[in-house]
């Protein structure tokens, strides 16, 4: 499926972050309307509760004044003292006006219009001259229900206090359970856009290490494909590119392997065979000195013929898959073929060839198991010392062929053990023999013994090279010839 990807890697960057971080922020708008809502609501609330407690409480005071007012205007008969009722009555008109901004109900608004018209009768049976004393006190009698009324207005705010406070606390409890499952619900989202983002990030520069990795361990054949940004798709392209180029620096040298050692092999072969025809005496019989010679001549032929093999089985190695073909072998007898092959190399040293192996049969490619043992064996030979030996220990290891090539040379320093099966690779160490290596010799025998499903090491020794290499007693064809 095609994934749609910006233009930039930071621009995807943006997004993803943009996106993330978005129902987060939306939680937190959301969540800071509903407080402010919630504070602003509760500061109407505690404004309402003080003005109508202060209401309250200054409406029954006034009411108390008046009515002793009213009384002592009528126990003394001096009328002088209304001028106190009407400050108080003008007083008590105000708070009652007041109460007309405060949220009452019905039943506190009937009571102060009772308060109101009450007091207006009280007021007329006061002010009127002719009011006679009964009158009066009727009059005076009647602030016993205005205070009555006025107890009910202070008990009605303090009951209308009372339920917005609980509505208060129903607003918040439901503004905490919104909040709470809005941040359930953004739970999921964010991981999921976290995921896939990361996903949609990851991708890319996994391709592109994967790509990098693959190009470092010299596998050229897949070419190099990455999706995402156009900028990070145009790396993608540049390291197609410097694939392409390594294939085709790989395969040019491949082929000049090839032509050089086939080219070197015919005059080699001339050489080696004019060597064996004077060591055997042809053209006459030769002095010591000359058979001397001429065993020289004929153990470097042997040397360089074997270099020239190993180029040319690396280049067979690189120009196709290494195929098996199996069958039963015996590891002895494998053993016995490359110490005749080396025979001479191992006399011209002055070493000592000590064999311990065990009677082991193996499912195996005959010639290529030569090649591996006999790159082996060389390689020992080449760097041992004179008058030294090397030992070929072969034995059953659960299931499995272990078989050890050890010689006494300068060994394998610690920082070429990684690279030692690496083409062309040579290590600190140079050794004895008057031609030099190529280095492809124990390429050649990671290649073959890969082959066969086995392994290849460098073990610890105390001195020289310790080499092991391990191979199933059997395996299928899967992966043979």
């Amino acid at each position: 499926m095609q994934r749609y990807y910006p233009r930039s890697f930071l621009r995807l960057l943006v997004i993803g972050f943009s996106l993330v971080a978005l129902p987060l922020i939306f939680a937190l708008i959301n969540t800071t309307i509903s407080v402010d809502q919630i504070a602003n609501r509760s500061q109407r609330a505690v404004y309402q509760a003080v003005q109508a407690t202060q209401s309250s409480r200054r409406l029954a005071e006034l009411l108390t004044t008046m009515e002793r007012t009213a009384r002592q205007t009528v126990i003394l008969g001096d009328r002088s003292l209304l001028d106190a009722y009407n400050v108080a009555r003008k007083q008590l008109l105000q708070t009652a006006a007041l109460f007309a901004y405060l949220p009452f109900d019905g039943e506190q608004k009937q009571a102060l219009d009772q308060i109101v018209r009450g007091e207006a009768a009280i007021f007329a049976v006061l002010s009127d001259s002719r009011a006679t004393a009964p009158q009066l006190r009727d009059a005076v009698e009647d602030f016993v229900g205005l205070a009555e009324y006025a107890q009910t207005i202070t008990e009605r705010s303090n009951a209308l206090i009372d339920r917005e406070i609980g509505a208060l606390r129903a607003a918040a409890a439901q503004a905490q359970r919104i909040t709470f499952w809005q941040l359930l619900a953004l739970v999921p989202v964010v991981v999921f856009l976290v995921i896939g983002f990361s996903l949609l990030i990851a991708r890319p520069i996994s391709q592109i290490d994967a790509a990098i990795r693959q190009l470092g361990r010299g596998q050229f054949a897949a070419p190099v494909a990455v999706s995402g940004p156009q900028d990070l798709e145009q790396l993608g392209e540049r390291l197609e590119w410097m694939r392409r180029e390594l294939l085709e620096l790989e395969q040019q040298k491949n082929r000049f392997l090839r032509q050089v050692s086939h080219e070197l092999k015919t005059p080699l072969t001339a050489l080696r065979e004019g060597a064996e025809l004077l060591s055997e005496e042809a053209v006459g019989r030769l002095t010591a000195e000359q058979r001397e010679i001429t065993e020289i001549l004929r153990h470097n032929s042997v040397e360089l013929q074997k270099l020239i093999e190993d180029l040319l089985s690396y280049g067979a190695s690189q120009f196709r898959k290494v195929t098996v073909d199996l069958e039963p072998v015996g590891i002895r007898q494998i053993i016995e073929h490359v110490a005749g092959d080396q025979r001479l190399a191992i006399k011209a040293r002055g070493l000592a060839l000590q064999v311990a192996a065990d009677d082991v049969m193996l499912s195996a490619d005959p010639e290529k198991l030569r090649v591996v043992l006999d790159n082996l064996v060389s390689n020992a030979v080449k760097f041992s010392p004179a008058g030294g030996f090397i030992r070929i220990e072969a034995r059953h290891d659960d299931g499995a062929l272990e078989l050890d090539v050890i010689d006494q040379g300068p060994g394998i320093a610690p920082g070429d053990r990684s690279r030692i099966f690496d083409p062309f690779y040579q290590g600190r160490h140079t050794g004895a023999s008057r031609v030099g290596g190529t280095g492809v010799g124990l390429s050649v025998v990671k290649e073959y013994v890969f082959a066969h499903g086995g392994s290849v090491e460098v073990v610890d020794s105390r001195q020289g090279a310790h080499l092991r290499v391990r191979l199933p007693l059997t395996r299928t064809d899967e992966g043979a010839a």
